[in-house]
């Protein structure tokens, strides 16, 4: 097993793609190497016949993630002569490629996405939880936009996620302050689905992966996308996109099953397709 498949373990159960961050030690700090591995899971979990719902959880009780490890190597970008160590839009392109492309990867995945809140997710480990579909949080996890304690301005999405699940002016705060928010007040917001003891998280996020896993899965695939566009587009255009979207979901193998099924008054057996 090779040091980031360590780092990042992955495996397939009963229908569920389990992401677990493996750096207990690094507060789950994500290097390139592992994020990029992220990247790459969620992009395959959308092709996939076999993982049909994704679960990023992390190992450990103190943290989920504490965002991008600054002190990870990175390879030397090799440079002329005369030119500095670093240049203008090179920061950019950095987070364009970096943690940002990972966030879209999570809220572009086709299969829904859970996230298993153990512990503290600052950073860009809040905006992983924040681009999940769904939260269930250990009743001792906390979610902090910690970067203004840095001096620094909040990144990896986080301007976009906040104002969209929390509102306008409960994102200020939480960005303005940078205060902890317990599992209690991120649920009292609607920020998370679920908070249960310590000890039951794995087994409820179990439960509620595997039932949608066993689910219609281009149904809720086609849902996601639809509720997650329905934040940034008008009314027509989402209303367009839905009949194409509904079009296309009365095509599948699991809405003829869907309708046989209630026909027949017996459950519904969904294949994923």
């Amino acid at each position: 097993m090779s040091e980031v498949e360590e780092e990042l373990q992955y495996r397939v159960e009963n229908g569920v793609g389990w992401i677990t961050l493996n750096r207990p030690e690094a507060g789950n700090s994500i290097t390139p190497a592992v994020r990029d591995r992220m990247i790459e899971l969620l992009n395959g979990a959308s092709a996939s016949f076999d993982a049909r719902a994704v679960v990023i959880g992390a190992a450990g009780e103190r943290h989920f993630c504490t965002g991008a490890d600054l002190r990870a190597d990175r390879p030397p970008v090799a440079r002329p002569e005369g030119v500095p160590e670093r240049t203008v839009g090179e920061p950019a392109r950095m987070m364009r490629t970096g943690f940002q492309r990972l966030i879209s990867s999570i809220l572009d995945c086709e299969k829904p996405v859970l996230c298993a809140l153990n512990g503290t997710a600052a950073g860009g480990g809040a905006q992983i939880a924040l681009a999940s579909d769904l939260i269930v949080a250990a009743d001792s996890a906390r979610i902090i936009q910690v970067f203004v304690r840095r001096g620094l301005i909040p990144d990896g999405g986080a301007t976009y996620l906040l104002p969209r699940r929390v509102g306008l002016q409960k994102a200020k705060e939480m960005v303005f302050f940078g205060d902890d928010l317990s599992a209690e007040d991120a649920a009292s917001l609607g920020l998370v689905n679920k908070v249960v003891p310590a000890a039951d998280l794995e087994a409820t996020v179990k439960e509620w992966a595997e039932r949608l896993a066993g689910g219609p899965t281009k149904a809720i695939g086609f849902a996601k996308r639809l509720l997650n566009r329905s934040l940034d587009v008008d009314r027509a255009t989402l209303l367009d996109e839905e009949g194409l979207l509904v079009e296309l979901t009365s095509g599948t193998h699991d809405s003829g099953e869907g309708v046989a099924s209630f026909v027949e008054r017996r459950p519904p057996e969904f294949k994923g397709w």
